[in-house]
């Protein structure tokens, strides 16, 4: 028989070989994660007619090359594309997951580790991550339960759905920061109330409390105390009796303040002289004014008002503090309103104001220096209370200044629960709270009930105390600035997301989140080794390099994941559509081969007739 016949039946079996390749591929054209395999092939072997000898110096002869007649052609190998990047088809699905790099997924069949490219999964009735095409289970590295960081170990099956994870326990708050600035002309701060700052909190169950504080100014610049007034809960019930008289805060202490009160019941009783200088002098000696009075100086009314009593009947006149007065009588005329001459300045001096002394009475008070209270009437509590709504004993004033208008001012009182918050009176830069040089104080709420609190500690440190055009923007936040000690609510999960080096986290809507495990990857010395075993999986072989065991994580080979996209097949429909036709046309003249040998042979066979 002719040997091209057994060549061309060879070249026909390994050109339908490749074509088989091909149609392979293009069948996967859209198959998630399938990497492309392309044939190459190898002559088969050769028949030797005459071997090659080499030249004959003592002759002279030259060598002849040996004389081969090929006898076909093979499959020299299958490639697979395994390291060229299939394209990314976005799914915005959280578990379809696509591999930036040569890693491979690792899966489990439940009796051993199989490694895959796709990325498509899906969270099983059981709560673990597993293919949505087979159900082979993603296989990764659990929580450390101590660091909640991913310990690589040997892979295990990833169960990220569980009911220990669905909720997020609730914590009390154990630190807090108060930032901003206190104003030194901002009205709250100089006002009787104080500026206001609430400061909310948890407990450990998760419920949340609001602490009251009040910010004063006293009488040093730079100098404030800082007061607690009230811890309510989130119905707006303070706390019982009981339980707020052991929180503590700061301690008591006096302070010099500069709180001003009016009288809520119509104005004091104010005393005092009119001094006139100018064109013309006099006094007006204390007088009620306000209150008709038949005490005339007729010289003063001619010199300061220009009244002569001698041409006008006056028996009743009225002064203010202006300098004005009021002409009443005769009472068949009506009231004449004089103010003094041109030239002549009046100037009211108080000499005495009249404080309800609590008995239905007024004692006189020279207004000016600051007196204790309680003490003698005036000043005592019933007539503070009545006068200017004061209560000396809840608010436990020690001492309190007449204002020559008829108010009054706390200068110096007793703050339960209050702490000194300083400044640098120069810089406005923070000094202290609570007089011990730091920026710490602690908000005692343990010894109340230390079932439902933790105390909390409150950072003032970077406060201070410079000019914001008369509005201070103190305030407090739950936690340290990296965010620790704030406490929280329970929690129930929102939301799993996966980052680009496979650590899966959950989020819960109370702000917190919980790693639950990070996806491990196997890399391989030689990933074109891998064996298909179909279902988008490979297997390790000896030419491709074990598998440890443990995997690796993706990013230290610079690789990356990325949720939300699969990687899709690496087939190029132009270059199988040119291997096909080369593939067909290589196919052609084989089968030509055997069709002119064929006809050799008949012509052969034909020399016997």
């Amino acid at each position: 028989m002719m040997r091209s016949l057994f060549s061309g039946v060879a070249g026909l079996r390994t050109h339908q070989t490749k074509m088989d390749v091909i149609g392979n591929n293009i069948a996967n054209v859209n198959t998630t994660g399938y990497k492309s395999q392309s044939v190459t092939f190898r002559d088969l072997m050769y028949q030797t007619t005459q071997s090659a000898s080499g030249a004959n110096a003592e002759t002279g002869l030259g060598g002849i090359n040996a004389r081969q007649i090929g006898l076909g052609v093979t499959t020299g190998a299958i490639n697979t594309a395994i390291a060229q990047q299939g394209s990314a088809q976005t799914t915005n699905n959280p578990f379809d997951i696509m591999i930036s790099g040569d890693n491979f997924f690792v899966v489990s069949n439940g009796s051993e580790n199989l490694f895959t490219r796709d990325g498509s999964f899906y969270i099983d009735g059981a709560g673990n991550l597993a293919m949505t095409s087979t159900g082979y289970t993603v296989m990764g590295w659990p929580v450390d339960e101590e660091t909640g960081a991913p310990k690589p170990d040997t892979v295990t099956a990833l169960q990220i759905m569980n009911e220990s994870v669905m909720t997020y326990d609730p914590a009390a708050t154990t630190d807090a920061r108060v930032t901003g600035i206190v104003d030194r002309y901002d009205k709250n701060v100089n006002s009787s109330s104080g500026r206001m700052m609430n400061f909310e909190f948890y407990d450990n169950s998760g419920y949340l409390y609001t602490a009251k504080f009040s910010i004063h100014s006293t009488s040093s610049n730079g100098s404030y105390y800082i007061a607690l007034e009230d811890i309510k809960d989130s119905t707006g019930t303070s706390l019982p009796d009981d339980v707020k008289s052991r929180v503590t805060f700061g301690t008591t202490m006096e302070v010099e303040t500069n709180i001003p009160y009016t009288p809520k019941n119509g104005a004091a009783t104010v005393h005092g002289t009119l001094d006139f200088t100018g064109a013309a002098t006099g006094t007006v000696p204390e007088k009620d004014f306000g209150v008709p009075t038949t005490n005339i100086d007729a010289a003063l009314l001619k010199n300061v008002y220009g009244i002569d009593t001698t041409v006008t009947t006056i028996t009743e006149i009225k002064y203010d503090q202006s300098g004005g007065l009021t002409v009443l009588q005769p009472k068949d005329a009506k009231p004449s309103y004089y103010s003094p001459l041109p030239g002549v300045t009046a100037t009211f001096k108080v000499t005495t104001v009249d404080v309800p002394n609590g008995t239905g009475g007024t004692t006189p008070v020279t207004p000016g220096a600051p007196v204790a209270v309680p003490g003698a009437a005036p000043l005592d509590a019933a007539g503070l209370l009545d006068l200017y709504g004061l209560d000396i004993v809840a608010e436990q004033v020690k001492e309190v200044q007449v204002n020559e208008d008829g108010s009054i001012t706390v200068t110096k009182k007793n703050v339960d629960k209050a702490a000194s918050l300083e400044f640098n009176p120069g810089t406005g830069k923070f000094v202290s709270i609570g007089g011990n040089g730091q920026g710490l104080i602690t908000l005692g709420l343990a010894a109340a009930d230390g079932d439902r609190f933790k105390d909390i500690s409150m950072d003032f440190s970077t406060c201070s105390n410079v000019n914001n055009n008369g509005s201070s923007t103190i305030s407090s936040a739950k936690g340290t600035s990296a965010g620790l000690g704030s406490g929280r609510a329970p929690g129930e999960m929102i939301s799993i997301a996966i980052d680009q080096s496979g650590v899966i986290t959950a989020s819960y809507d109370n702000g917190m989140s919980r790693c639950l495990g990070q996806i491990a990857t196997a890399a391989f010395a030689n990933p074109s080794g891998l064996e298909k075993v179909g279902d988008n999986l490979y297997t390790a072989t000896n030419n491709s390099g074990d598998f440890d065991g443990t995997g690796v994580d993706i990013t230290a080979g610079g690789g990356k994941m990325q949720a939300g996209v699969l990687e899709m097949s690496n087939v190029d429909l132009s270059q199988e559509f040119t291997e096909m036709i080369t593939t067909q046309r290589g196919f052609q003249a084989n089968s030509r081969i055997i069709t002119v040998s064929d006809t050799m042979l008949e012509e052969l066979t034909n020399l016997k007739r």
